[in-house]
């Protein structure tokens, strides 16, 4: 038992949605989405809020349970389905295994330097993000600095150049878009892609399992009970005393005092994640989307892999001066390492935290030394992406929209199980209201069908 943590300031508070929103940037938000505005108008632009909004939800429903238990889902869900911890490392090796992002970071990257193989570069830049990763005191705090900076520049930069380049005809198509009025159609055009459209809706954030180390990051970040949490160590820096971590968290007692901390947390972290996740993530979504149908739509090749990216760098160098395009160019690639190098290490916590769950009752043992877990998943998923390389599997879209599609299937699962555990596991006081359980049933079963018309489609 220990006392329910009365809440921090608000400015202390910001961070953890930083890092969730980092895993979007590169996937829904530079890549997906921006792609689709460049093929087929802004009338697509309803999905990318409807996406985000629904994601916003799933979130804050994912850190209800570890601002009240003092640890991630997965140590909850493990309780009630004994096969989660093998289903969680299933789902997203086969979600984010697939190196797509890295691949268009580096094919942005070698058409700056005129590289023609890119390939090599991608595996350089997968052994960087490794050292990255395994250099900082913490994982976490080195994540959430780099990941803010991040973001803190390349979306003003974003947003000062849809400015200079969109019109004003531009943005009235925008607006018609967020209510799903396109070129001559409404929702959805002709054509379209079902498995590029539900793989951007997706990921609209962050998406598949990545969502749940929500639970991880605010744990970490000392959110309710999280303060009493531990961190997982830096590779090269705590190698000879890591300290072994215990997963479970800790129970408290259910009083006025700690209804009324709780309270006033789940106000505070709504708001951070409404500003941080679900405002700026709107915000560069739009804005990407926007910037690329000023600069691209109607420019033949759009559809093939990312050269809609490298077109939109083209246009934005003749129009304005051609060291623009160039940075416009590096900064989406910087993004999209970033990215991807933020997935990584999310991954890495998912499989690593079920993987030690798994080890903890198999020994009957309370704690693991989860950095050496965390590590071995680290790496091991760096060496299968530079395999990947080495075997010719380069295409960045195609490889991005599998996955996608992958993760869409894993959300519609873990948004089911968080719903139990929300609903089921924890005191009736702190259990989400039924408005909350309604929508949450709606975007449940939103994913279901949505998954299966894709699965449909894609077996003709």
């Amino acid at each position: 038992m220990k006392p329910f943590p009365p809440p921090l300031p608000f400015k202390k508070l910001i961070g953890p949605s930083f890092v969730i929103l980092a895993l979007g940037l590169g996937s829904g938000e530079i890549i997906l989405w921006p792609y689709l505005a460049s093929n087929y108008g802004l009338g697509i632009a309803w999905g990318a809020l409807l996406g985000i909004t629904f994601q916003y939800f799933i979130n804050m429903e994912i850190e209800r349970y570890a601002l009240i238990k003092g640890e991630s889902v997965f140590v909850g869900i493990n309780r009630f389905w004994k096969l989660a911890p093998l289903w969680f490392i299933f789902s997203t090796f086969a979600g984010f295994g697939l190196p797509g992002i890295i691949a268009a970071s580096a094919k942005v990257f070698a058409s700056i330097i005129g590289v023609g193989d890119f390939r090599w570069i991608a595996i350089a830049f997968l052994i960087v993000i490794g050292l990255i990763l395994s250099s900082g005191r913490t994982v976490y705090g080195m994540m959430e600095k780099l990941t803010r900076t991040i973001i803190l520049i390349g979306v003003p930069f974003v947003f000062v150049l849809a400015l200079i380049l969109s019109r004003g005809v531009d943005w009235w198509s925008l607006a018609q878009g967020l209510v799903g009025h396109g070129v001559d159609y409404n929702f959805l055009p002709a054509g379209i892609a079902l498995a590029t459209f539900l793989g951007a809706f997706a990921y609209s954030g962050a998406g598949g399992n990545l969502n749940l180390t929500q639970s991880i990051y605010i744990k970490e970040k000392g959110y309710g009970m999280g303060k009493y949490a531990q961190k997982i160590a830096g590779l090269f820096r705590h190698a000879k005393k890591e300290e072994e971590i215990k997963l479970e968290g800790y129970d408290f007692e259910i009083n006025k005092e700690a209804e009324k901390n709780f309270s006033i947390w789940w106000k505070r972290i709504g708001i951070e994640h409404a500003i941080v996740f679900w405002f700026i993530g709107v915000l560069s979504m739009l804005l990407l989307m926007l910037l690329s149908y000023a600069t691209t739509y109607g420019i033949p090749g759009n559809a093939q892999g990312i050269n809609f990216v490298i077109n939109e760098g083209l246009q934005i160098g003749k129009i304005l001066f051609p060291w623009a395009g160039m940075l416009f160019l590096l900064v989406v690639s910087i993004m999209l390492f970033q990215t991807q190098l933020g997935v990584m290490d999310s991954t890495s916590r998912i499989m690593a935290e079920n993987a030690a769950l798994a080890q903890m009752k198999w020994q009957k043992k309370k704690t693991v030394h989860l950095s050496k877990i965390y590590f071995s998943f680290l790496w091991a998923q760096i060496a299968f992406g530079i395999i990947l390389f080495l075997l010719g599997a380069t295409e960045p879209k195609t490889l991005i929209v599998l996955g996608a599609c992958l993760n869409a299937v894993a959300m519609f699962v873990h948004i089911g199980l968080v719903a139990i555990l929300n609903n089921r596991h924890l005191p009736k006081v702190f259990r989400p209201v039924l408005w909350r359980k309604i929508l949450i049933g709606l975007i449940f079963v939103f994913f279901g069908v949505f998954s299966v018309v894709v699965l449909v489609d894609q077996l003709g």
